[in-house]
Protein backbone atom coordinates (compact mmCIF):
# COMPACT_ATOMS: atom_id res chain seq x y z
CA UNK A 1 0.00 0.00 0.00
CA UNK A 2 2.89 2.35 0.69
CA UNK A 3 3.82 2.21 -2.99
CA UNK A 4 0.36 3.54 -3.80
CA UNK A 5 0.86 6.56 -1.54
CA UNK A 6 4.32 7.22 -3.01
CA UNK A 7 3.06 7.06 -6.60
CA UNK A 8 0.02 9.21 -5.88
CA UNK A 9 2.30 11.61 -4.01
CA UNK A 10 4.59 12.10 -6.99
CA UNK A 11 1.59 12.46 -9.29
CA UNK A 12 0.02 15.16 -7.11
CA UNK A 13 3.38 16.91 -6.68
CA UNK A 14 3.89 17.16 -10.45
CA UNK A 15 0.30 18.31 -10.84
CA UNK A 16 0.85 21.01 -8.21
CA UNK A 17 3.97 22.22 -10.05
CA UNK A 18 2.01 22.54 -13.29
CA UNK A 19 -0.99 24.29 -11.69
CA UNK A 20 1.19 26.78 -9.78
CA UNK A 21 3.52 27.36 -12.72
CA UNK A 22 6.55 26.44 -10.61
CA UNK A 23 7.45 23.76 -13.14
CA UNK A 24 8.93 26.59 -15.23
CA UNK A 25 11.62 27.02 -12.56
CA UNK A 26 12.91 23.52 -13.18
CA UNK A 27 12.65 22.88 -16.91
CA UNK A 28 12.41 24.67 -20.23
CA UNK A 29 8.66 24.82 -20.86
CA UNK A 30 9.26 23.40 -24.32
CA UNK A 31 9.61 20.07 -22.51
CA UNK A 32 6.64 20.49 -20.17
CA UNK A 33 4.90 17.62 -21.94
CA UNK A 34 7.51 15.24 -20.49
CA UNK A 35 6.73 16.14 -16.88
CA UNK A 36 3.01 16.07 -17.70
CA UNK A 37 3.46 12.55 -19.12
CA UNK A 38 5.33 11.55 -15.97
CA UNK A 39 2.43 12.84 -13.88
CA UNK A 40 -0.08 10.75 -15.86
CA UNK A 41 2.20 7.71 -15.62
CA UNK A 42 2.49 8.11 -11.83
CA UNK A 43 -1.30 8.21 -11.44
CA UNK A 44 -1.79 5.19 -13.72
CA UNK A 45 0.85 3.16 -11.88
CA UNK A 46 -0.71 4.14 -8.55
CA UNK A 47 -4.13 2.93 -9.70
CA UNK A 48 -2.66 -0.34 -11.00
CA UNK A 49 -0.80 -0.85 -7.74
CA UNK A 50 -3.98 -0.13 -5.78
CA UNK A 51 -5.87 -2.77 -7.77
CA UNK A 52 -3.09 -5.28 -7.08
CA UNK A 53 -3.29 -4.58 -3.36
CA UNK A 54 -7.02 -5.19 -3.20
CA UNK A 55 -6.71 -8.38 -5.25
CA UNK A 56 -3.96 -9.65 -2.94
CA UNK A 57 -1.89 -10.81 -5.89
CA UNK A 58 1.26 -10.88 -3.82
CA UNK A 59 -0.03 -13.44 -1.25
CA UNK A 60 1.33 -16.40 -3.22
CA UNK A 61 4.78 -14.90 -3.50
CA UNK A 62 4.90 -14.23 0.24
CA UNK A 63 3.84 -17.80 1.06
CA UNK A 64 6.55 -19.34 -1.14
CA UNK A 65 9.26 -17.48 0.75
CA UNK A 66 8.05 -18.11 4.32
CA UNK A 67 11.24 -19.86 5.42
CA UNK A 68 13.72 -17.36 4.06
CA UNK A 69 13.90 -15.11 7.12
CA UNK A 70 17.29 -13.59 6.34
CA UNK A 71 16.26 -12.54 2.84
CA UNK A 72 13.08 -11.11 4.32
CA UNK A 73 15.04 -9.02 6.80
CA UNK A 74 17.28 -7.69 4.04
CA UNK A 75 14.23 -6.86 1.95
CA UNK A 76 12.63 -4.97 4.84
CA UNK A 77 15.71 -2.80 5.35
CA UNK A 78 15.95 -2.14 1.62
CA UNK A 79 12.31 -1.08 1.57
CA UNK A 80 12.81 1.21 4.54
CA UNK A 81 15.76 2.87 2.83
CA UNK A 82 14.10 3.23 -0.58
CA UNK A 83 10.73 4.39 0.73
CA UNK A 84 12.45 6.69 3.20
CA UNK A 85 14.37 8.45 0.43
CA UNK A 86 11.28 8.75 -1.76
CA UNK A 87 9.21 10.04 1.16
CA UNK A 88 11.84 12.65 2.01
CA UNK A 89 11.85 13.87 -1.59
CA UNK A 90 8.06 14.29 -1.51
CA UNK A 91 8.00 15.99 1.89
CA UNK A 92 10.74 18.40 0.83
CA UNK A 93 8.96 19.14 -2.44
CA UNK A 94 5.63 19.93 -0.79
CA UNK A 95 6.89 21.78 2.29
CA UNK A 96 9.94 23.72 1.12
CA UNK A 97 9.26 26.82 -1.00
CA UNK A 98 10.78 27.16 -4.45
CA UNK A 99 13.68 29.59 -4.14
CA UNK A 100 13.78 32.60 -6.46
CA UNK A 101 17.27 33.18 -7.78
CA UNK A 102 18.98 36.54 -7.37
CA UNK A 103 22.45 38.07 -7.29
CA UNK A 104 23.38 36.22 -4.10
CA UNK A 105 23.61 33.06 -6.21
CA UNK A 106 26.04 34.82 -8.54
CA UNK A 107 28.12 36.00 -5.59
CA UNK A 108 28.19 32.53 -4.06
CA UNK A 109 29.06 30.61 -7.23
CA UNK A 110 30.77 33.28 -9.26
CA UNK A 111 30.58 33.29 -13.04
CA UNK A 112 32.99 31.96 -15.59
CA UNK A 113 33.73 32.10 -19.27
CA UNK A 114 33.04 30.44 -21.57
CA UNK A 115 31.43 27.90 -19.25
CA UNK A 116 32.00 25.79 -16.18
CA UNK A 117 31.48 22.09 -16.85
CA UNK A 118 30.33 20.90 -13.45
CA UNK A 119 29.70 17.38 -14.68
CA UNK A 120 32.98 16.49 -16.35
CA UNK A 121 32.54 15.81 -20.05
CA UNK A 122 28.77 15.37 -19.90
CA UNK A 123 27.28 18.08 -22.17
CA UNK A 124 23.81 17.46 -20.75
CA UNK A 125 24.64 18.55 -17.20
CA UNK A 126 26.58 21.78 -17.40
CA UNK A 127 26.16 24.85 -15.24
CA UNK A 128 26.79 27.70 -17.63
CA UNK A 129 27.68 31.29 -16.86
CA UNK A 130 27.64 34.59 -18.77
CA UNK A 131 27.69 33.08 -22.26
CA UNK A 132 25.03 30.56 -23.37
CA UNK A 133 26.56 27.62 -25.19
CA UNK A 134 24.39 24.97 -26.86
CA UNK A 135 27.15 23.50 -29.03
CA UNK A 136 27.34 20.38 -26.87
CA UNK A 137 23.83 19.38 -27.88
CA UNK A 138 24.50 19.33 -31.63
CA UNK A 139 27.01 17.99 -34.08
CA UNK A 140 29.50 20.59 -35.28
CA UNK A 141 27.90 21.01 -38.71
CA UNK A 142 24.35 21.20 -37.34
CA UNK A 143 25.40 23.75 -34.72
CA UNK A 144 27.06 25.97 -37.32
CA UNK A 145 23.94 25.82 -39.50
CA UNK A 146 21.72 26.72 -36.57
CA UNK A 147 23.96 29.64 -35.57
CA UNK A 148 24.05 30.94 -39.14
CA UNK A 149 20.26 30.76 -39.37
CA UNK A 150 19.71 32.50 -36.04
CA UNK A 151 22.36 35.14 -36.76
CA UNK A 152 20.56 36.01 -39.99
CA UNK A 153 17.43 36.77 -37.94
CA UNK A 154 19.06 39.62 -36.02
CA UNK A 155 22.09 40.77 -38.05
CA UNK A 156 20.09 43.45 -39.87
CA UNK A 157 18.30 44.72 -36.76
CA UNK A 158 19.42 48.08 -35.45
CA UNK A 159 18.64 48.42 -32.64
CA UNK A 160 18.59 44.78 -31.61
CA UNK A 161 15.65 44.42 -29.25
CA UNK A 162 16.14 41.58 -26.80
CA UNK A 163 13.10 40.05 -25.11
CA UNK A 164 12.36 36.96 -23.04
CA UNK A 165 11.86 34.79 -26.13
CA UNK A 166 15.14 35.62 -27.89
CA UNK A 167 17.35 36.53 -24.92
CA UNK A 168 19.51 33.40 -24.79
CA UNK A 169 19.66 33.09 -28.57
CA UNK A 170 20.82 36.70 -28.94
CA UNK A 171 23.43 36.42 -26.19
CA UNK A 172 24.87 33.25 -27.70
CA UNK A 173 25.15 34.91 -31.11
CA UNK A 174 26.75 38.07 -29.69
CA UNK A 175 29.40 36.04 -27.88
CA UNK A 176 30.05 33.83 -30.92
CA UNK A 177 30.31 36.71 -33.41
CA UNK A 178 31.25 39.82 -31.40
CA UNK A 179 33.02 41.58 -34.26
CA UNK A 180 29.99 41.42 -36.55
CA UNK A 181 27.80 43.25 -34.04
CA UNK A 182 30.25 45.85 -32.73
CA UNK A 183 28.81 49.32 -33.27
CA UNK A 184 25.19 48.17 -33.43
CA UNK A 185 22.54 49.43 -31.04
CA UNK A 186 20.95 47.07 -28.52
CA UNK A 187 18.21 47.21 -25.91
CA UNK A 188 17.79 44.59 -23.20
CA UNK A 189 16.65 44.08 -19.62
CA UNK A 190 18.31 42.37 -16.68
CA UNK A 191 19.21 42.64 -13.01
CA UNK A 192 22.29 44.47 -11.75
CA UNK A 193 25.29 42.60 -10.45
CA UNK A 194 28.21 44.64 -9.14
CA UNK A 195 31.33 42.59 -9.69
CA UNK A 196 34.29 43.32 -7.42
CA UNK A 197 36.64 43.44 -10.40
CA UNK A 198 34.75 45.97 -12.49
CA UNK A 199 35.54 49.61 -11.80
CA UNK A 200 34.09 53.05 -12.31
CA UNK A 201 30.76 52.86 -14.13
CA UNK A 202 30.95 49.21 -15.16
CA UNK A 203 28.55 46.55 -13.95
CA UNK A 204 26.92 43.37 -15.24
CA UNK A 205 23.33 42.98 -16.36
CA UNK A 206 22.11 39.38 -16.05
CA UNK A 207 19.15 37.06 -16.51
CA UNK A 208 18.81 33.54 -15.19
CA UNK A 209 18.38 31.17 -18.10
CA UNK A 210 17.49 27.53 -18.64
CA UNK A 211 18.70 25.69 -21.74
CA UNK A 212 16.81 22.44 -21.09
CA UNK A 213 16.50 22.05 -17.32
CA UNK A 214 18.13 23.25 -14.09
CA UNK A 215 21.12 20.96 -14.75
CA UNK A 216 22.25 23.26 -17.57
CA UNK A 217 20.88 26.51 -16.17
CA UNK A 218 23.03 29.55 -15.55
CA UNK A 219 23.30 33.30 -15.36
CA UNK A 220 23.67 35.04 -18.72
CA UNK A 221 24.20 38.62 -19.76
CA UNK A 222 26.70 41.33 -20.60
CA UNK A 223 29.07 43.83 -19.10
CA UNK A 224 27.58 47.33 -19.38
CA UNK A 225 29.35 50.68 -19.13
CA UNK A 226 26.98 53.21 -17.58
CA UNK A 227 27.01 56.83 -18.84
CA UNK A 228 27.76 58.17 -15.37
CA UNK A 229 28.76 56.85 -11.99
CA UNK A 230 25.78 55.14 -10.40
CA UNK A 231 24.97 53.64 -7.04
CA UNK A 232 22.73 50.87 -8.30
CA UNK A 233 22.28 48.01 -5.88
CA UNK A 234 22.44 44.35 -6.80
CA UNK A 235 19.12 42.94 -8.07
CA UNK A 236 17.97 46.32 -9.38
CA UNK A 237 16.19 45.66 -12.67
CA UNK A 238 17.17 47.90 -15.58
CA UNK A 239 16.34 48.30 -19.23
CA UNK A 240 19.37 49.71 -21.03
CA UNK A 241 19.93 51.07 -24.53
CA UNK A 242 23.36 51.51 -26.00
CA UNK A 243 26.06 50.52 -28.44
CA UNK A 244 27.71 47.11 -28.56
CA UNK A 245 31.47 47.29 -27.97
CA UNK A 246 34.16 45.00 -26.62
CA UNK A 247 35.83 45.37 -23.25
CA UNK A 248 38.91 43.67 -21.85
CA UNK A 249 37.91 41.76 -18.71
CA UNK A 250 41.00 40.85 -16.70
CA UNK A 251 39.68 37.75 -14.86
CA UNK A 252 39.03 36.10 -18.24
CA UNK A 253 42.15 37.66 -19.82
CA UNK A 254 40.23 38.42 -22.97
CA UNK A 255 37.85 40.88 -24.61
CA UNK A 256 34.17 40.22 -24.08
CA UNK A 257 31.11 41.89 -25.65
CA UNK A 258 29.84 44.84 -23.66
CA UNK A 259 27.37 47.69 -24.03
CA UNK A 260 28.21 51.39 -23.90
CA UNK A 261 24.96 52.54 -22.29
CA UNK A 262 23.39 55.72 -23.63
CA UNK A 263 20.14 55.60 -21.66
CA UNK A 264 18.63 53.40 -19.00
CA UNK A 265 15.63 53.17 -16.69
CA UNK A 266 14.71 51.14 -13.66
CA UNK A 267 11.90 48.66 -14.27
CA UNK A 268 9.83 46.35 -12.13
CA UNK A 269 11.02 42.82 -11.55
CA UNK A 270 9.38 40.63 -14.22
CA UNK A 271 6.81 38.04 -13.23
CA UNK A 272 9.22 35.32 -14.32
CA UNK A 273 12.92 35.99 -13.78
CA UNK A 274 13.83 33.07 -16.05
CA UNK A 275 14.43 33.00 -19.78
CA UNK A 276 14.55 29.87 -21.92
CA UNK A 277 16.44 28.77 -25.01
CA UNK A 278 14.15 28.59 -28.02
CA UNK A 279 14.89 26.49 -31.08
Amino acid sequence: MFRVFILFGFGFYLMQLHISGDISKYINMKYAYLSFSAMIAAFLLAIIQLIMVFRDEDIGAKTEHMGHTHDGENTIWKKIMVYGLLSYALIAGFLFPVATLDSTIVSAKGFHFPKNNAAGDDPYAQNQFLRPDTSGYFGETDYEKMMAKEKAEIIDQNPIKVNDSNYLMTMEILYNYPGEFTGKQIEFTGFVYNDEVTKDNNLFLFRFGIIHCVADSGVFGMLVQMPEKTDLKNDTWLTVKGTITQEYYSPFKMNIPSVQVESYKEVAKPKSVYVYRKY
